[in-house]
This record gives structure tokens, sequence and C-alpha cells, in this order.
């Protein structure tokens, strides 16, 4: 039986154990959107025939099961994110266009065996936090389809909680990907900006962007975010950073001092957001009442300062020539930009770099923050009542994020009791916090027990690791010829006291060369974008920050240290070799891994 909500690890049990194919499970997705009663959460969709032949092709290599991280996960993508040959509306008909090139991110999980299907619906242009600002129709809360979705990442969030899809893609400027998270129970990842490649989205404030990730649970998330973050020199603002760590068994996180918790009469979320304060308590957390001054000062900037200017810049040629064919609203908030001057936006950024020096020193008490993602939650009748001013009470814990570089985590965090509506809550932490993050995020949840999406109760599987493969103040490397434990230089790595963690393999777009005239005799790993092959055999071995570099410094040419791609989805650094050094070797992918192949060698010489 395929289950409710499509968690990832929960499908490829199913998948291995031949309870169900990818097949049946696209099936049951279409019949499943065909019967949801919100036509406003899909925009366009891929055509059914399209869908089930990509199912199909899955399941005719028996060995991508093995080898692809998302082999056979449905998944959904805002409609401001390019699709080859899918219209991308940004929810305004007439500035439709059909793109011939993916954006980054949804190359990435295609190629790791996920299956699109189709765009969702979003405020138009990403403006707005309360999912009605579109000409498609307002999706709705899943609980509640009196009461709003959320936005701007309205469809994505509910495709997710309503079980119609595993995962899908968003984009956070404001709170876009966390305050539907909160509205309809599900988790909502919000990235270092630059994390994850921006190329191929549309941009609403190109500086503050990200692509954001709606998932079941916090571990979801991070198969998703592992699979699609790295450099790309196609987005300007793609960036890449060390790794900062943060403490997940003891820790301080800072809270809002009474006199600062603003819920505008929703005493059942204020309630929720001190119950949550109690759980991450008793799982080790030490709370540290926050000035929320500073962070209140940044959330100012993004609507009624300069940063506005940046919404018009994204759309400046459109803007000018088709205002009347945009939402009301949406075209009041980007118009105010034809009033604010060059030094205004200088001057803005100038403010922003003083409010960040205050909220540095508020950092120097605590190690993550703990929000409520949103300080309540409006009916569709409200936003309607109100949309402008309603509006910009939903994010007011969410705007200063992207503004000051934080990473945030939202989760649910538990149900009113009278109107059984959810609350969530958000982790958040420094930039490149994100992996640390996600553990505390994920025991929060976890402790919390409110579920998944719909499936009120249901447990978010598998957990996020605690421990992570490398200790903290530690980095891995992945080996793949002669290092290997046993062999002839893995001396160079216990002798610096590093660590064996796991034999794990690489991604399939990676060939093995015996190279030539070596001693010991070693292989070549290269990347080969596109191929699709075995994986390719590692160890993971974890260094202390000073011995790998130590040990970096001594590789010899051609080999070289770099960013290899396991078969996880998870990025690590390890040995890649220059493409001139291939010359004349035997290329040995086809064995999987260099042990068979000195195996095979040893066994020919007897």
């Amino acid at each position: 039986m395929i289950p409710e909500m499509l968690q990832i690890e929960v499908l490829r049990d199913g998948y291995r154990q031949e309870k169900f194919t990818p097949r049946d499970v696209m099936l049951e997705v279409l019949k499943r959107i065909d019967v949801y009663d919100d036509p406003a959460v899909w925009i366009s969709r891929v055509e059914e025939s399209e869908i089930l032949a990509r199912a199909g092709k899955l399941q005719q290599d028996s060995t991508l099961m093995a080898h692809l991280p998302l082999y056979g996960v449905p998944f959904a993508v805002k409609d401001n994110m390019d699709v080859r040959g899918m219209p991308t509306t940004a929810a305004c008909p007439a500035f439709a266009h059909t793109p011939e090139k993916s954006a980054s991110a949804i190359d990435a999980l295609l190629a790791a065996g996920a299956i699109l299907i189709g765009k969702t619906n979003l405020d138009q242009f990403a403006t707005g936090l309360n999912g009605t600002r579109s000409p498609y129709g307002a999706p709705r809360c899943v609980f509640d389809h009196r009461f709003i979705s959320g936005g701007s990442s309205s469809g994505s969030a509910v495709a997710v909680a309503a079980g119609l899809v595993a995962f899908s893609l968003g984009t956070d400027t404001a709170g876009s990907g966390r305050v539907p998270a909160a509205f309809n129970n599900v988790v909502g990842w919000k990235p270092t900006k630059g994390l994850i490649s921006a190329a191929g989205v549309l941009p609403a404030v190109r500086s503050q962007d990200c692509v954001s990730i709606f998932a079941s649970s916090c571990a979801d998330a991070k198969i998703i975010a592992e699979i699609a973050q790295g450099f790309d020199a196609q987005d300007p603002y793609s960036r890449e950073g060390e790794r900062v760590s943060l403490p997940t068994k003891r820790f301080r996180f800072g809270v809002l001092r009474p006199d600062d918790r603003e819920f505008f009469g929703d005493e059942e979320a204020a309630a929720l957001y001190a119950g949550a304060i109690d759980r991450l308590t008793a799982r080790g957390g030490r709370p540290v009442e926050i000035d929320y001054a500073p962070f209140q000062q940044a959330a100012a900037l993004l609507y009624d300062g300069a940063f506005v200017a940046e919404r018009f810049a994204a759309i400046e040629d459109f803007f000018r020539t088709h205002a009347q064919e945009m939402d009301p609203q949406v075209r009041q908030i980007i118009g105010k930009a034809s009033n604010l001057s060059a030094a205004d936006a200088f001057n803005g950024e100038y403010r922003l770099r003083a409010i960040a020096r205050a909220a540095e020193r508020e950092w120097e008490r605590f190690d993550v923050m703990l929000l409520p993602t949103a300080p309540t939650i409006f009916s569709v009748d409200q936003i309607a009542e109100d949309p402008i001013g309603a509006n910009s009470r939903l994010g007011v814990y969410t705007h200063f994020v992207n503004l000051l570089d934080y990473a945030a985590i939202a989760v649910p965090a538990g149900f009113r009791a009278t109107s059984c509506l959810p609350f969530g809550v958000t982790l958040i932490g420094p930039a490149f916090s994100d992996f640390d993050l996600a553990v505390i995020a994920d025991g929060l949840h976890r402790s919390l027990g409110e579920g998944v999406g719909k499936a009120v109760g249901a447990a978010a599987e598998p957990p996020v690791s605690v421990v992570e493969p490398a200790s903290r103040g530690r980095i891995l490397l992945a080996v793949a010829g002669a290092h290997l434990s046993g062999l002839p230089l893995n001396r160079e790595l216990t002798d610096l006291g590093a660590i064996f963690v796991e034999a794990t393999r690489t991604a399939p777009s990676y060939r093995l060369v015996a190279l030539k005239g070596t001693m010991p005799p070693k292989p070549g790993l290269v990347h080969a974008p596109g191929f699709e092959g075995p994986g390719i055999e590692v160890e993971l071995w974890s260094l202390s920050e000073r011995d790998f570099g130590r040990f970096v410094a001594g590789v010899p040419a051609p080999m070289g240290i770099g960013k290899v791609r396991l078969a996880s989805g998870a990025v690590v650094p390890g040995f890649l070799c220059e493409v001139f050094a291939l010359d004349g070797g035997e290329d040995i992918t086809a064995l999987g891994g260099w042990r068979p192949y000195l195996a095979e060698h040893a066994a020919a010489s007897d």
C-alpha cells in the first residue's frame, strides 16, 4: 500500500521490497491530484504520459535504485522556477514564457532520479506571505479551506501537506518558504543564501532570494538540500562557505522576551510557542531572552525601505508595459519603488549594515534562535478585508532572516485546540549552519509529535542523525584508490590520525581509470556529467582540520582534492584526477571500484 505521506525513505523501502513500483506511485499521485478538492494548487502539470514514461524508464534498469538517491520520488516546483518546455508564469499570465533550460536545482534533482509532477501556484511574482494574490486562485490550508495556505510558495506547501508529492521547491525572500510550512504542518527549509543555486529562478529580491524546500521531515529536506546544493557559476549569488558547526546536544537558544511576543490576540499560538520553548529546553537547550529590536529593525527594511526597489528591478520592463495586468496589491507594493532614488538604496544598505552589527552582539549570547514562524493565521475573508496590513503581520518573525544572512528551518509545533489549525516555530542559525541546525530542528519536531502534513500523529522517518559522519572540527575525505584500507598509501591517512567512517559509493556520474605507469598502481577518479555508471566504491575518512590541510598539501599531481558527490547525494572533499593523466590508462568503471580491479589482476597472475 502506498503511504499517505510520500516520505523519501518510506518510498525507497517500498521499492527495494517490491511493494510497489515507480509507476504504481505515479498512478497513485495522479489519482490523488485528480480528486483533491483544491484546484488552485497547480498552475501547470507535466503530461501524464511523460510522468509514466519517466517512471517506466527507471524501472527498466534494476541498478538505478541503488545509485539514484531520489529514485522514483515525485516532486513539484513553484512556478517562478524554469522547467524546460513548460511555461513560467510567476502567477501572471501576461508574463508567461517558455524557457529552453531548467533551473539548476531542478536539473540536479532530476539527475538524482526524482520525477517532476508539475508547477505550483504562488503569490504573484513571489510578493506576499498569504497565498491569495494569484489569478489562478488561492490555495487553502489543508486543514480548513476557509483559511489561507500562506505564501508566496502556497501551492508548493499544500502539495506536500496533502500527500500529492514527496517534496517541493519554493522560494524564500521574506518567509515564503516558512510561513506556508507552518500553516500546513510540514517542514520548510530556508537554506543559507547561495547554498542552492537560484539560476533559472525569476528573482523577487535577487540579493536576498533562496530556493527553499518543503518536506515531511527534516531528514527528507536534508537529503534534498545535499543534492541541490553546490556552487554554480551561472548564479552570481551562488557561494561556497565553510560549514558552521553548532552544538546539537547542549546549546543556548534565543527566545522572545514576554513583551516582544506579539500574536495579535491569538492566545493559543502564544501558548504553543511557550510549549515549544519548554520542549526544546527538555532536549538540552537553555533559553536566553533576546533583544528583538535589531531583528525587527532589519525586517522593516524589506518592504518599507529601499529593498523594494529590487522587486521593481526584477520585472522593470514588464512593469512599465503591463502593470495593469498585475494583481493590484502586488502592483501597489512594487510600484512604491518609483519614489526611491539610488541614494535611498545606498542608505538602506548602510542602515542594514549598522543593524547587522547590533544583531551580531546579540548572537554572542546564544547559538540558535527559536521564534514563532508566524504570529497567527488568517481566514481568506480576513485577508480580503485588509490585504496589505494582514499580510505584513504574517512576516514579523521572518522578514529579517535573509537580510541578515541566516539559515532557518520551520517545523510543525502543535495545533490550536479550538480551531484545529496548525502552528509552527522556526529554528534560525548563522549562515552555513544548515545541517547542524537540521539536527536540532528535527529533534524538536519529533518531540512535539505533531506528525507531518495532514497525517497528524504520523512519524517523520527517518530521523536526522545527531552524530554526523565527520565529528565536530573534523573533515571528511573520500578516497578511491591506493589510500583505501589495507592498500599501500593508507598509512598516509592513519599516520595523521585519520578515522575510518564508512565504505560507500559515488553518484553514477563518475568514471575510474587505472593510470599508466604509476607506482604503486593508482586509479584516477573523474567526474563525467551526464554519464550513468554503477558508481565507484570509496571510503570516507575523517581528519582534523589541521591534518586535513597537511594531507592536502602533500597530494602530488595529477591528483587533486575536489568535491565528490556520493550516492546519498552528499558532497564531500575527495581525490579527483586531472583529465590529461588518463591518456593510455584502462577504463575500469564497469568494475565499480579499485579493489575489484586489483583482485581481477591478482587472479590473472596466479
